[in-house]
């Protein structure tokens, strides 16, 4: 039933006390249903005399409707009206719907014990989620991951952008330091990274959360369904976090988000009366429930999130929609991953190979410039190997020219750049021949090298080389040794002298 404004019953009590005017009047007056007058008046003690009810055609059905509700109380009433009309009901549904909503059985409402719990008994653990935000050119959830103490309601919050195992690992980890200690019973509610399955009060928790347990030595406990109560603490924290931390707060990013509110679970929630004895503060009561906590282990639960991964022709892995560099000896090979919030790190068996800065954007990719560095060098030495044995392929008598470079500390690189350009200039014929001339006096300056070229292309009369750009980096490499035009000769002396045998032989 629709609750009608207070200012609206304090007209309705004015006009029948004050001015004695009638239920009908007051109703017209107001643009309100006689029947909403009549109730608000009987709330207010008046006696207000029942109109006289008018027969109606569901009259002969009510029977049927009280006894079909008490089978079925949850039944539409369009339903039971479709089966009214089967049994001879003409009238409308609007006034049938009525009727059933009016006899339909209330539920009792259940009453609740407020829960009580021991000093470093419990805790509740549970996900807020607040929305997504952009990173970049990625859209990212924004979780907070909350565990708050039962008896003191001291609260630890800590925003992730995910809510899968190792982040929720994580979260239970940071909170067992920022209390100094853990409950002896942890509350969930059937979240999946809790409860795998349930089946009535069976309950198979997950394998891994169960590691998480034994190393901390709590007792992981999943509440009753429907049972709203049995996890009300952490569930208004969340509300809290909502209405006094996260409302109109302005950041910029995760790591900033989460030192305000490590400084608003110490300074603000902490600071806030204890539910229980308003004269003490939360950070009072913990100071008492702290000591009841079960102490930390020496070591931490790692958290990392392992993901195996394959590198291919790059030398990049993809982890989390981004690309991070590795040493280029890695490529084409299965690396292992482990990261948290700050850093990915790539492993090979126990050696870290590369190291970076998480990056929670799209698309980027992340590179050590040592990695870069490396490959360009490996490249660049292997285009040089190939410039030389080109080089050699082409005109063999340079790789004494070529040694005595290297022997004496010129730059091989520049050499070989140099050499392949004349190569290309030149011909190999011409190159071939100087080479000779090169090598008796031991010369091991390019130039040297340019200069008899040119002399030999005067003494031949020759024009001044063109260089010409082939499309095609494969035809520019491919190197054609020229045959000696002596052989075409040859061709030419046995072809004259088989002609001559054969007109020999039509003389005779």
């Amino acid at each position: 039933m629709k609750k009608i404004p207070t200012e609206l019953e304090a007209k309705i009590v004015r006009m029948h006390h004050a001015e004695s005017w009638p239920v009908g009047t007051i109703a017209r007056q107001l643009g309100v249903h006689h029947s909403v007058v009549r109730r608000v008046l009987g709330e207010h003690g008046v006696p207000v005399p029942e109109l006289a009810q008018r027969p109606s055609k569901v009259d002969p059905y009510l029977p049927f409707i009280q006894e079909t509700l008490e089978k079925y109380p949850k039944l539409r009433a369009t339903r039971l009206w479709q089966m009214a009309r089967k049994r001879g009901y003409d009238g409308g549904v609007s006034r049938f719907r009525e009727v059933v909503s009016m006899m339909r059985p209330r539920p009792r409402p259940e009453a609740f014990l407020r829960l009580t719990t021991l000093p470093g008994e419990q805790a509740q653990v549970d996900w807020g989620h607040f929305g997504q935000v952009t990173v970049g050119k990625a859209t990212r959830k924004l979780m907070a991951f909350v565990m708050t103490l039962s008896y003191s309601r001291h609260t630890y919050l800590r925003f992730f952008h995910e809510s899968h195992m190792p982040v929720f690992l994580r979260g239970h980890v940071e909170a067992f330091e920022f209390f100094g200690g853990v409950a002896r019973t942890l509350l969930y509610d059937n979240l999946k990274s809790a409860v795998t399955s349930r089946v009535g009060d069976a309950v198979q928790w997950n394998e891994t959360l169960l590691a998480c347990a034994k190393h901390y030595r709590f007792g992981p406990r999943v509440a009753a369904p429907y049972r709203g109560n049995e996890k009300g603490r952490v569930e208004r924290r969340i509300r809290y976090i909502r209405d006094n931390f996260f409302a109109a707060r302005e950041w910029t990013n995760l790591t900033d988000l989460n030192i305000e509110a490590r400084q608003w679970c110490l300074e603000v929630a902490a600071k806030r009366p204890w539910p229980d004895d308003t004269d003490k503060t939360v950070e009072e009561a913990f100071s008492e429930e702290q000591a009841r906590l079960i102490d930390l282990p020496d070591d931490a639960l790692p958290t990392f999130e392992r993901v195996e991964v394959g590198v291919g022709k790059t030398p990049y892995v993809r982890f989390d929609r981004n690309d991070y560099s590795v040493p280029h000896a890695h490529v084409r090979q299965r690396l292992l991953v482990l990261a948290d919030e700050d850093r990915v790190r790539v492993c090979d068996g126990q050696q870290v190979v590369a190291e970076h800065a998480r990056s929670f954007d799209k698309g980027r990719r992340v590179e050590d410039k040592a990695h870069i560095d490396a490959l360009l060098a490996e490249k660049r030495a292997a285009h040089h190997l190939h410039g030389q044995g080109r080089l050699q392929a082409a005109v063999p008598t340079t790789e004494a020219f070529l040694h005595r470079a290297a022997e004496r500390g010129h730059n091989m690189g520049s050499v070989t750049a140099r050499m392949l350009e004349l190569l290309d200039q030149y011909g190999p014929q011409d190159l071939a021949a100087v080479m000779v001339e090169l090598n008796e006096r031991e010369t091991v300056h390019v130039p040297s090298v340019r200069q008899l070229l040119e002399q030999r292309r005067r003494a031949l009369s020759r024009p001044p080389p063109t260089k010409v750009e082939l499309p095609s980096p494969e035809l520019r490499e491919l190197v054609v040794t020229p045959h000696s035009l002596s052989t075409y000769d040859e061709i030419g002396d046995v072809a004259d002298e088989e002609n001559e045998q054969k007109t020999d032989g039509e003389e005779t």
